[in-house]
């Protein structure tokens, strides 16, 4: 009877406790549920705010199909609209002059001269909500004259160089596309990935001595690329924005025809992938949105 009676009290007093905690979780999952549905309120909103460009009214979120199981909660926000047209304009220019500089006890008497320079104009076009398609263009020239280097190492390694002169100069013209990604409503940053198609020409020539007799090479350049470049936009006006590039992937062909004093030395073809992050292919450069 004892045993009956223990059994009675613990059904009962499980029981009761059952009960206890539902009365606890019941207002907190009310809460979750009114916090999910707030959220589902205010997303759906969102997506229906509309902003004004010009004379037509556009969604501040741009409506994209989600390629995924779950929707994580990720917009792509207006960042650019339709219609609008892209200026922007990069340059370089770099020179280093010496004269009669020694390095350690190694380089001596050095006179060395040296610039380069480049200038890099685009122009495109929206052709939808973030999304622009346009025309990019280089053109870059650089000199290097090397009038004296001397080089000693030891006794058995010594050496010297003098009117050594190199020029190249090249123009690049290509189109690209360009898809933007808003990070937020304010228009204010933004990512982007462009894919461009590049065809270059260009020339280059190399005069030294050699065995106490000037040699004259000359080299012309062509080459194709396809390449592919993420960067970083940033509105630092309402129309001026400035953007940074980095080159990760590119495949080119490449074809150089070279003639030493007057004599065809003949032509070489190339080709080749780059699948890696280059420090030195990165861009600076400011973009003015009308």
């Amino acid at each position: 009877m004892m045993a009956i009676q223990n059994t009675k009290t613990a059904t009962r007093r499980l029981f009761m406790l059952a009960v206890a905690m539902c009365a606890i979780a019941m207002p907190v999952f009310g809460q979750v549920v009114r916090k999910d549905s707030l959220t589902r309120q205010r997303n759906a909103a969102m997506l229906d705010e509309k902003v004004i460009v010009g004379l037509d009214t556009v969604s501040i979120i741009i409506p994209e199909h989600n390629f995924g199981r779950y929707d994580r909660g990720l917009y792509n926000y207006l960042f650019i609209p339709k219609g609008q047209w892209s200026f922007g304009l990069s340059a370089s220019y770099g020179e280093l002059n010496t004269e009669d500089v020694q390095v350690l006890n190694v380089l001596k008497d050095v006179d060395f001269k040296g610039k380069i320079y480049s200038i890099h104009p685009t122009i495109g076009y929206f052709i939808r909500n973030n999304q622009s398609v346009g025309i990019k263009m280089t053109y870059s020239r650089g000199t290097a004259d090397l009038a004296n280097l001397a080089v000693d190492f030891d006794d058995d390694i010594n050496f010297k160089l003098k009117d050594v002169s190199y020029y190249t100069e090249s123009y690049v013209i290509g189109g690209f596309y360009r898809n933007y990604v808003g990070l937020g409503r304010d228009k204010r940053f933004g990512v982007f990935n462009e894919v461009d198609l590049s065809f270059q020409s260009g020339s280059s020539r190399f005069k030294r001595l050699y065995n106490d007799e000037p040699k004259d090479t000359r080299t012309t350049v062509t080459q194709a690329s396809f390449n592919f470049s993420p960067g970083i936009a940033v509105f630092i006006q309402d129309n001026v924005a400035f953007n940074v590039s980095f080159g990760v992937f590119g495949v080119k062909w490449r074809k150089e025809h070279q003639l030493t004093n007057g004599v065809d030395e003949g032509t070489r073809f190339s080709s080749g992938a780059n699948f890696r992050f280059n420090i030195f292919n990165i861009s600076f450069g400011l973009m003015v949105v009308i």
